[in-house]
């Protein structure tokens, strides 16, 4: 039994069962035992790899779209940030090709918000010459235009579980049998955010929701709106709930959400309209991630960048290339949403959303 296992029982014995977001909370960031408290999870050595990892090409591109928005958007002064920067691999790659956009860069301050000790500490080897400046959250960003970038940020926000009960719904949570952590259910109620899904939703039905979320997207869609600048929102999910999606990840296996806390990646898929409809700015289309990357012209860099390579080093750059773009593989799992103000050009690798959408 893990540390925060122990923990976790004893809480569990003396208050009851907790929701699951409450579990993830303290499984993720604990301050002594929260996975990512403790640790860099990324990467060969860790639990999972992001795109950033993969490719230069991911950040590169990000970058260059970002930067066409920019132009867009009249070259203003501005803040430049990301959401759970990682090992600041992205932000390294975005500002590279930042660099070529005359101006850009001397007229941003990056800003990077991180929970993480140990992910902070990465994020200054590779981006300490960049003089950026950490913050806990969203809101400790000063007020001004902002261009922000969320890659695999919003996936590990604390999600609720509600299953569809009579005329309410019964609240998937973690408690214990037999010495072991496990899930169960409160008796039905009703909730007053998923009351306008009672009529519409058959009875057994699994509904997830994240509140952290939609507050984040409330706040940044709020910035955007007020002050210009743009938003890339890149995760796995779809528009809508998809059911049961929690899952915890650990040497880059998929294991028992509840086995180890603390020693496990803790997730579940993003609800990309919740996140449209809490932000009140304009929104663009939900676009798959290989869609986005091959739009923004990742094939013909890989092509640029394979001219040098030969041998190993060539057949994992065509690997990179796929893993990021193959709809069997991140291209289509993945998805990509963007935040602009109002009547400004969406962010090139996206559409406007159609107007049902709004």
């Amino acid at each position: 039994m893990t540390a925060l296992a122990e923990i976790l029982h004893r809480r569990i014995a003396a208050e009851g069962p907790m929701s699951i977001a409450e579990y993830m909370t303290l499984c993720l960031l604990h301050p002594v035992h929260g996975y990512y408290t403790t640790r860099d999870p990324l990467g060969a050595d860790g639990d999972f790899t992001t795109a950033p990892e993969i490719s230069q090409m991911f950040g590169e591109l990000i970058g260059l779209s970002l930067a066409q928005s920019w132009i867009d958007q009249g070259r203003p002064d501005f803040v430049l940030a990301e959401l759970g920067p990682g090992r600041g691999t992205l932000m390294n790659d975005a500002t590279r090709a930042m660099g070529a956009v005359p101006g850009m860069l001397e007229a941003a301050q990056i800003y990077l918000v991180e929970a993480s000790p140990t992910l902070r500490a990465r994020q200054a080897e590779v981006l300490g010459g960049m003089s950026p400046i950490w913050v806990d959250s969203l809101a400790d960003l000063p007020e001004a235009p902002l261009w922000l970038v969320a890659n695999e940020f919003f996936d590990a926000l604390p999600i609720r579980q509600f299953l569809r009960a009579g005329e309410g719904w019964a609240e998937r949570v973690v408690g214990q049998s037999d010495g072991h952590l496990a899930f169960g259910l409160t008796e039905p109620a009703p909730v007053a955010a998923l009351a306008h899904l009672v009529p519409s939703t058959p009875e057994g039905t699994l509904i997830e929701t994240c509140s952290p979320a939609q507050g984040v997207a409330a706040e940044l869609g709020r910035r955007i709106a007020q002050h210009g600048g743009a938003a890339l929102i890149i995760d796995y999910g779809d528009n809508g709930s998809a059911g049961n999606t929690f899952q915890a990840v650990r040497a880059h296996e998929k294991v028992s959400a509840l086995a180890q806390p603390g020693q496990a990646d803790l997730t579940a898929h993003v609800d990309f309209c919740a996140l449209a409809q809490a932000a009140p700015c304009a929104h663009t289309a939900l676009v798959p991630q290989g869609v986005f990357l091959e739009t923004l012209g990742i094939t013909q860099r890989a092509r640029r960048l394979a001219q040098g390579l030969a041998g190993p080093a060539l057949e994992a750059h065509i690997a990179a290339h796929r893993r990021l773009t193959h709809p069997s593989e991140m291209g289509s799992l993945f998805k990509v949403l963007g935040f602009v103000p109002e009547g400004a050009p969406v962010p090139p690798g996206l559409l406007a959303a159609d107007l049902r959408e709004r």
